[in-house]
């Protein structure tokens, strides 16, 4: 590399390079290494400003005379590789020519295949490895190739690859990426949303870490892999933690960034070179950095560069030219690349332009690929991540090898299907190869008998997907009697009342020690800061300084073996560790019972993707939306208040979400909860909303707690009925003062009805809807809310903190007209009072909305409705909330 400072003593320099020679061989690399460092660390101390260099020259960082002999058979390896090969790509070949525009794709596990096949054969540990399963991610658009290879080890029927992509086949199809929720066998992770699997495996690590350090678990060795994609580093999330990785010193984890210099419309770097600048980040971010750039056939031509010259081409060259050479072929190659200075050219005299076409880079090399490994699983006290290149598309010459159209490639030509197949040396005919046949070792055959065995060896095949779990009782709701009770002449918010349960329930016996607190830096906020003390704060590290608040009895308290996870202003970084904490049950055989906490807003709307990939992973656990509602939180304003989450929540398949009003719906809730998850093994996560507002919270009163689950319960009867008003959540303190203002004022009686779930309301209902829908000759079931309403149809209206489609979704099944009351727009600071009157969903638009519902009901006389107006001052002429 060259120096920007101009050498004012040459003979000097020389010496001094003459000296780290003789370091070099005399002592070796580590010797020198550790002189350099010194030297380096000295001359800073003295007041040397040393330029900080991220990137190391464009070479290997593995050298020949370091690397580790290759254990395997490399030729029966290579056999089972162009097979999975083969059938990877005639996987998706075949499913576009069958139904074309179905998608897959090929070139991208093309360009993997040996990095994968490395790692399949010598380093990725199964479930019955005496040390334990590692935790793989593997690249989305790979996925191709993990199932070719799950068929050649017996585990995928011919019929199942047919289907790719096809999963509601009546044989069995394939997802078309990993999604653990549809093959929950087979998949560990959801990985397609670029960026997340980078962030969630570093969680996942450090989880690890945590379950060690809290006694759950021993250190067996057990590793986090991450296979990923050079483009896809691009995203935040994938760079967005790195720090974290290495401050914790996580090196369970090994990254494996596929660097084919490809994206899905070019390079990803066309004008510079994307392994130096991940190189730069990861070395920056304190990572262990292992670039395999080169195959073995380069390995003669750096030797014998005894000028220097080849180091400097290849510095030089970017991104774009590389993609060229392998487009364009050897003898472009031999003239644009070497050709530069003819003393380089002579270095490449000996080699043909086949030979340099098929030079190969490397991330295609067994050999190389192999000591990256060795030296990432040996490696100790920092995270490591491999940046091997490779070529996009690798073996499918014109149909797409290094070519900017390789992403979008989805089926191969006859005469491009027997290219790919002599270039693998796969032996099938013509025909067999035109109609894209899948192969298939016999039982018994050497290289069926190496397959198996080499998994063997490594616990068995992956991916693989545990779900057995110890068994853990979740003990009675009595345990929260004190919520169950309400809080007598004491105020108190949701937000409160969730503290003192989580309080309680970690002093458990049982359950205690399983519970997994998770905040993002909003502890105080949330009036958490009680548990700093009683369940301390986790760092591997301990607590290395003493806090400036450590002369109160509520400091802030960090341990090795803390239980709770404060994770700094980082809501994607927190969500993670509740995937991580969600997944315990099925990586670590140890059911774990995460509550994140956070403010509302920044929950779905910061971070629904990992929401949505927590769902799919069959994560467990409890989500709570603090400081929620959008007249509830009164003085943050519009970026902070909620109003919708519930909606995004109710999108989510296997989320249950609730708007709870008092303390001992907040223990049902998290009581049953639990036992879904835990007792009866239920891929269910529960988010409830918790607010600020303090206010009395009445006992429990009888025969409520189902209607609490299902999402409804009647508060207060009425003989003859005329109305009925629904309230939910914090709001239903302005439903009852509206009722008494319509029994006082206006000689109304309501019935009321809390609503804790308006989504579990509706789903029940859906179900019923649609069985009677497919059963038409049977007796018609009847929803859980219409079994409530039936009675009596009469208005309706519904009040909540949220926008009004929150409400608005039982609207079906509920009889008589129906009305909602919501916050839709954006939000304001102001009192609470204030905010309710601008959103109109205070108790005197519950009384209009009451009153001009029975006008139209021909209840009463629509002069009513302006004497509503005139006695509460509410303004006609008032602008929409919406509007403004």
């Amino acid at each position: 590399m060259t120096s920007k400072y101009k050498d004012q003593d040459p003979q000097e320099t020389q010496e001094w390079i003459e000296s780290i020679e003789d370091a070099l061989e005399e002592h070796g690399y580590e010797r020198t290494r550790f002189l350099l460092e010194t030297l380096i660390d000295y001359a800073q101390k003295k007041g040397a400003r040393l330029p900080f260099n991220t990137s190391t020259p464009f070479i290997n960082t593995i050298l020949p005379g370091q690397e580790t002999p290759y254990p395997g058979n490399r030729e029966i390896e290579r056999k089972i590789k162009s097979i999975v090969r083969w059938n990877a790509m005639a996987m998706v070949t075949k499913a576009n020519k069958n139904t074309p525009g179905i998608g897959g794709h090929i070139s991208t596990y093309a360009s993997a295949a040996t990095i994968y096949e490395v790692a399949f054969n010598h380093f990725l540990k199964g479930p019955s490895h005496p040390s334990g399963q590692d935790l793989v991610f593997f690249q989305g658009h790979a996925s191709p190739g993990m199932y070719a290879r799950a068929f050649l080890e017996g585990r995928f029927s011919e019929n199942n690859l047919n289907n790719f992509r096809r999963e509601l086949a009546k044989e069995g199809g394939l997802s078309s990426y990993p999604h653990p929720y549809l093959m929950p066998d087979f998949w560990q992770f959801a990985t397609v949303s670029m960026g997340l699997g980078p962030l969630m495996a570093i969680y996942q690590a450090r989880f690890m870490r945590y379950m060690v350090d809290r006694g759950f678990m021993e250190d067996t060795g057990r590793k986090v892999f991450a296979f990923l994609g050079d483009g896809e580093m691009d995203e935040p999330e994938s760079k967005g933690a790195l720090t974290l990785a290495s401050r914790e010193n996580l090196d369970n984890l090994i990254f494996v960034v596929n660097c084919n210099l490809q994206r899905l419309d070019g390079p990803v770097r066309g004008n510079s070179k994307i392994i130096q600048e991940l190189e730069a980040a990861f070395r920056g971010a304190g990572w262990n950095v292992i670039k395999n750039i080169w195959g073995s056939d380069w390995d003669d031509l750096f030797e014998k560069d005894s000028s220097g010259l080849l180091l400097e081409r290849v510095e030089e060259v970017v991104d774009g030219d590389l993609l060229k050479y392998v487009v364009e072929g050897g003898a472009y190659m031999r003239e644009h690349f070497f050709g530069k200075n003819p003393n380089l050219k002579k270095l490449v005299d000996h080699l043909s332009d086949d030979e340099l076409e098929n030079m190969k880079a490397g991330g295609h090399d067994p050999i190389k690929m192999y000591s990256a490994y060795q030296e990432a699983i040996t490696h100790s006290g920092s995270p490591t991540v491999i940046l091997a290149r490779t070529v996009k598309g690798y073996g499918l010459g014109t149909a797409g090898e290094g070519r900017n159209i390789t992403h979008n490639q989805k089926k191969l030509s006859d005469n491009e299907m027997l290219y790919f197949r002599d270039r693998f040396s796969v032996p099938i005919s013509d025909n067999d190869a035109i109609t894209a046949k899948f192969q298939k070792f016999e039982e018994g055959t050497e290289e069926y008998q190496y397959l198996i065995d080499q998994r063997n060896k490594l616990g068995g095949s992956v991916p693989v997907r545990v779900n057995k779990p110890k068994s853990l009782k979740i003990p009675d709701v009595s345990i929260f009697k004190e919520l169950l009770d309400g809080t007598g002449e004491r105020e108190a918010s949701t937000t409160m009342v969730f503290v003192r349960m989580l309080s309680i329930l970690t002093k458990d016996k049982v359950v205690g020690k399983h519970v997994v607190p998770i905040v993002p830096d909003e502890a105080r906020t949330f009036g958490m800061d009680p548990l700093f003390r009683q369940l301390g704060i986790y760092a591997h590290s301990g607590q290395l300084y003493d806090p400036v608040d450590s002369d109160q009895f509520l400091y802030y308290k960090e341990e090795k073996n803390g239980q709770i996870l404060e994770e700094g202003i980082n809501e994607a970084g927190a969500i993670s560790s509740f995937i991580a904490a969600g997944m315990s049950y099925s990586n670590h055989g140890i059911h774990m019972i995460p509550f994140y906490i956070y403010y509302s807003m920044f929950g779905f709307q910061r971070v629904w993707d990992f929401i949505w990939a927590a769902g799919d992973m069959r994560a467990r656990g409890f989500l709570l939306g603090g400081t929620a509602g959008r007249t509830t939180l009164n003085g943050e304003g519009l970026q902070h208040q909620d109003g919708h989450s519930h909606l995004a929540a109710s999108a989510t398949p296997n989320i249950k979400s609730y708007d709870c009003a008092y303390s001992y719906e907040i223990a049902i809730v998290v009581q049953r909860g639990m036992v879904e998850m835990i007792e009866e093994n239920k891929d269910v996560i529960y988010y409830l909303t918790l607010e600020n507002e303090n206010y009395i919270h009445p006992s429990q009163p009888e025969g409520i707690s189902d209607g609490v689950i299902k999402g409804m319960y009647k508060m207060r009867g009425t003989q003859e009925p005329r109305i009925r008003l629904l309230g939910s959540g914090p709001l239903m303190r302005e439903v009852l003062a509206a009722a008494e203002l319509l029994k006082e004022d206006w000689g109304v009686e309501p019935g009321i009805w809390n609503v804790t779930s308006f989504s579990e309301l509706r789903r029940e209902a859906e179900a019923v809807e649609r069985w009677n829908l497919i059963h038409p000759d049977e007796k018609p079931r009847v929803s859980y809310i219409e079994e409530l309403l039936n009675k009596n149809h009469v208005p309706t209206v519904a009040v909540s903190d949220y926008i009004k489609l929150v409400s608005d979704q039982i609207r079906p099944y509920v009889p008589g007209p129906y009305y909602c009351l919501g916050t839709d727009g954006f939000g304001r600071s102001d009192t609470r009072e204030g905010l309710r009157r601008f959103f109109e969903v205070d108790r005197f638009y519950v009384v209009l909305t009451a009153i001009k519902a029975l006008v139209h009901a021909g209840e009463l006389e629509n002069s009513m409705v302006d004497a509503v107006l005139e006695k509460y001052d509410l303004d006609p002429e008032k602008p929409n909330p919406v509007m403004v």
